[in-house]
C-alpha cells in the first residue's frame, strides 16, 4: 500500500488480553496520552512503522466484552467504529484475543468484523496453551473466521514483526464478507432493511447499532429520527430479546469454530496460580498478604530513596549557595539562588520516591497480584456502600485522584458512581508523599521494629491506612444520604501469575515520573518564582529599610555578622508582601500549631499538595544567610519557635500538619475534574468545604491534645 498518510489502526479486545503489552511492543516510547474529543476518557496513542517504512498511527481503545456498552469507557469503542466521518475512524482494527479465553474473546471480534472494517485477529499469549493438551491451529482459525490471524506473545515480543507485515496487505486486499455470526432475521427481515434505509447506512449490522444504542441514535438528524419512529410504529422490536438472540447465535457459531481449530478447547489452568491463590485469596491470609506487601513497598520507598534524595537535595542546596556567593548581589542572582533553584529542588528530590512507587505498582499489575487485591477489596468495600466496580478507581487513587475519578465511568449506577467520586480524594495519592516523607523524617527516628521494619515506613503505611479508613467511613455516610436500590457487580478475570514484562514496567515508570515532573514540576517552579517575587518587595518602607532598622536594634550587642545578616533577612521576609499574607492568616492557623510560613505553604498547596515542600524550600532560602549549606529537611528541623525555644516542627505540630494534608481538599485539578464528571460545581464545592473543614477540626484536636 503506497500512501504518504499514516495508516490509522485501533487495538480492541477484552480486558486482560494483553492489549497494553502489545501496544507497548509496537510503539515503544513513541506514545502519548490525550482525551477523546468531547470527553475526558484517556486516549492512548502511539506510532510505529511497517517493514516498508509505512507509518501507522495506533490507538489503544478501552477494554470491552462486546459492542453493546455498559459504561462510558466502553461506549468509546462503538463510537469510534460506527462513524466513518470520525477523525480517528480506523483503516484497520487489530482485535486482541487471549489464547486461553479465545471463546469469549471471539464475541467482540465477530461483531467488529461484521461492521465492515478491515480486521486482523491477534491470538495473544499463544504459549499459554500446554502443547501436549491443547493447541490452536492458526491456519484453520484464519480460514474459518475469514480474516488474517497472527499468533503473538506480547510480553516476550514474539509475533510482533509478523503482525506489522500483515497490516498493509489486509487493507489493500480487503473484501467484506457477511459472516454466519449474524442471525438470519437481521439480514433478511424487511424491518431491518427499512432501518438501514432510514439511517442511510448500507451495512445492516452497523445500522442496527445506530438504531438500538441511544447515544448513537441521538447523533442522527431529526429527519432520520422521524423515519426510524415511523418504522418502529409498523415493526415494533423487542431490543433486549433480539440482542440476546444475537449473542446466543454468535456463540453457537464460535463454538463450532473452536471445535474445528483446537485439539481441546478446555482452559488450561496454571497449577502454580491455583496453589498460590489458596493463600492469596484466603479470607484471612489474603488480607495479611496485602498488608505485608504494602509494608514491604513502603519500607523500600523509604530505605532505597533516602540516599538519592539527600544527595540531590544537598547538591542543589550547594548550587544555590554557590550562585549566591559567586555572582554579584542583583535581581538575577537572587532569582536563581532563592527562587528557581529551591523550586527545582522541591521537584527533583522526590523523583526517586515517585519512580519507586510506580515501579512497585507496575510490578504488582504485571505479575497479576493487583487483580487479586481488587478481588479481595471488593468483599471488604461492599458493606460501606462501594460496589465492586469502585475498587479499581479507589486503588487508582493511590497514584492520582484525577485518572481515578475518570475511571468511575465503568460504574453504571449514578449514585454509586457519585459516592466513589466524592471519596476518592481521601485516598492517599502520590502528591502527598513529598509532604508525608519530609514530616515523618523530622519526627520519626530511623530505627527498626524487630530489626526489620523501619519506623518511618510503618508511619507512612499508617498514613495510607488513615486515608483508606476515612474514605470508607465517608462512603458509608454518603450511602446513607444518597441511598440506591440498584447494586452493581464487579466483573473481572484473575490472570495467571507471571513474571513482569520489564519493558512495560520501565515505560510505566517513565510515563508517570515524566507526568509528575511536567505536571507538578511546572506548578511548583511557577509558585516558587511567584513567592520569590512577593518576597522581593514590601508594602511598607520597613521592608526597604530592614538593614538599618535591625542594625540599630542590635547595636552594641555581642552578635556576629552572620547572625546579624540572618536576622536582617528574617525581618525583611516578614515585612515583604509574602510575609504580610502569612501574618494575615496566622491567627486562623495558630491553634493548629502553624506559623505564618507554614500558612503560606498551605495556601500554595491548594494548587497541588506537593507544592508544600517547594514552598518551604523557597521560604527558607529567603531566610538564609547563605554561609551554611543546608538541605530542606535540615532547614525545617533547625527552625526554632521563639515562643517556646523548641523546634517549630515538633511532634504535635507535625502530626497536626500530617493530618491536615491527609484530609484537606488541596488540588485544583481534582476539583476541576469532579466538576467535569458531575457537570456541576455543587459537588466539588461540597468536597472543598467538607474535607477542608474536617481537616481543620482534626488537626486542631490533634495539636491541642499533643502540644
Amino acid at each position: 500500500m503506497s500512501t504518504i498518510k499514516p495508516i490509522k489502526a485501533v487495538l480492541v479486545g477484552n480486558p486482560n488480553t494483553g492489549k497494553t503489552s502489545l501496544f507497548n511492543q509496537l510503539t515503544g516510547l513513541n506514545q502519548k496520552v490525550g482525551n477523546y474529543p468531547g470527553i475526558t476518557i484517556d486516549k492512548k496513542i502511539g506510532s510505529f512503522k511497517t517493514k516498508s517504512e509505512q507509518e501507522v498511527k495506533l490507538i489503544d481503545l478501552p477494554g470491552t466484552y462486546s459492542l453493546y456498552p455498559r459504561s462510558k469507557d466502553e461506549e468509546v469503542v462503538i463510537n469510534m467504529l460506527s462513524n466513518p466521518l470520525n477523525v480517528d475512524y480506523p483503516d484497520v482494527v487489530l482485535v486482541v484475543s487471549d489464547a486461553i479465553n479465545i471463546r469469549r474473546n471471539l464475541l467482540v471480534f465477530s461483531q467488529i468484523k461484521d461492521l465492515g472494517i478491515p480486521t486482523i485477529l491477534i491470538v495473544n499469549m499463544i504459549d499459554a496453551f500446554d502443547k501436549d493438551r491443547a493447541d490452536i491451529d492458526l491456519k484453520q482459525l484464519e480460514e474459518n473466521v475469514g480474516v488474517k490471524v497472527v499468533g503473538t506473545d506480547a510480553r516476550k515480543g514474539f509475533g510482533i514483526n509478523d503482525l506489522k507485515e500483515l497490516i498493509e496487505p489486509t487493507i489493500d486486499g480487503y473484501e467484506f464478507q457477511k459472516s454466519d455470526y449474524v442471525f438470519n432475521q437481521l439480514e433478511d427481515s424487511e424491518r431491518y432493511q427499512l432501518y438501514t434505509k432510514a439511517i442511510g447506512i448500507k451495512n445492516t449490522y452497523l445500522a442496527w447499532h445506530w438504531y438500538v444504542q441511544n447515544h448513537l441514535r441521538n447523533q442522527l438528524s431529526d429527519d432520520k429520527k422521524t423515519k426510524l419512529e415511523d418504522v418502529e410504529k409498523h415493526y415494533p422490536t423487542e431490543i433486549n430479546q433480539t440482542i440476546c438472540e444475537e449473542i446466543v447465535a454468535r456463540y453457537k457459531a464460535i463454538d463450532a469454530v473452536i471445535d474445528n481449530c483446537t485439539v481441546s478447547a478446555k482452559k488450561i489452568e496454571s497449577e502454580r496460580s491455583v496453589k498460590l491463590d489458596k493463600i492469596v485469596l484466603h479470607n484471612v491470609f489474603g488480607y495479611v498478604s496485602i498488608a505485608v506487601v504494602l509494608l514491604l513497598v513502603f519500607q523500600a520507598i523509604f530505605s532505597w530513596s533516602v540516599g538519592p534524595m539527600d544527595w540531590v537535595d544537598l547538591q542543589l542546596s550547594t548550587l544555590g549557595s554557590w550562585i549566591g556567593k559567586s555572582y554579584p548581589d542583583n535581581f538575577v542572582t537572587s532569582l536563581l539562588s532563592q527562587g528557581i533553584i529551591p523550586g527545582i529542588a522541591g521537584v527533583v528530590i522526590f523523583i526517586p520516591q515517585i519512580a519507586l512507587l510506580f515501579f512497585f505498582i507496575a510490578l504488582l499489575e504485571e505479575s497479576g497480584y493487583m487483580a487479586r487485591v481488587v478481588f479481595l477489596m471488593d468483599k471488604l468495600l461492599r458493606p460501606f456502600g462501594l460496589n465492586g466496580k469502585s475498587v479499581v478507581p479507589l486503588i487508582s487513587g493511590f497514584a492520582c485522584a484525577i485518572p481515578a475519578i475518570m475511571s468511575t465511568r465503568s460504574i453504571g449506577n449514578w449514585k454509586e458512581r457519585l459516592t466513589t467520586i466524592l471519596v476518592i480524594p481521601l485516598m492517599t495519592c502520590s502528591a502527598r508523599i513529598p509532604v508525608y516523607t519530609i514530616l515523618i523524617a523530622l519526627i520519626v527516628p530511623r530505627g527498626f521494629l524487630f530489626g526489620i521494619f523501619s519506623y518511618q515506613a510503618l508511619s507512612l503505611m499508617l498514613m495510607y491506612l488513615i486515608g483508606t479508613v476515612t474514605s470508607l467511613v465517608a462512603a458509608f455516610w454518603v450511602k446513607k444520604i444518597l441511598p440506591s436500590s440498584h447494586e452493581s457487580y464487579l466483573l473481572m478475570e484473575l490472570p495467571d501469575y507471571r513474571m513482569p514484562r520489564w519493558q512495560n514496567v520501565g515505560l510505566t515508570i517513565w510515563e508517570k515520573t515524566k507526568a509528575f515532573i511536567m505536571g507538578a514540576g511546572k506548578i511548583i517552579l511557577a509558585i516558587s518564582v511567584l513567592l520569590w517575587l512577593l518576597s522581593a518587595f514590601g508594602p511598607t518602607d520597613k521592608y526597604y529599610h530592614a538593614e538599618t532598622i535591625v542594625t540599630a536594634k542590635y547595636e552594641g550587642q555581642n552578635i556576629t555578622e552572620n547572625e546579624l545578616n540572618k536576622r536582617i533577612n528574617s525581618y525583611r521576609l516578614e515585612k515583604s508582601f509574602i510575609g504580610a499574607i502569612g501574618k494575615t492568616i496566622e491567627p486562623a492557623i495558630k491553634p493548629l500549631g502553624y506559623d505564618w510560613k507554614v500558612g503560606i505553604a498551605l495556601i500554595t498547596s491548594f494548587a497541588a499538595r506537593e507544592v508544600f515542600v517547594g514552598t518551604m524550600a523557597t521560604i527558607y532560602s529567603l531566610d538564609d544567610d547563605g554561609d551554611q549549606v543546608e538541605t530542606i529537611k535540615q532547614k525545617m528541623n533547625n527552625d526554632i519557635d521563639p515562643a517556646t525555644g523548641k523546634s517549630r516542627f515538633n511532634v504535635a505540630s507535625s502530626i497536626s500538619l500530617l493530618l491536615f494534608y491527609a484530609f484537606a481538599m488541596q488540588c485544583l485539578s481534582t476539583l476541576a475534574i469532579v466538576q467535569r464528571e458531575t457537570k456541576s460545581w455543587k459537588w466539588p464545592l461540597i468536597q472543598l468545604v467538607s474535607m477542608t473543614g474536617f481537616a481543620y477540626l482534626i488537626s486542631y484536636i490533634a495539636y491541642q491534645l499533643l502540644k
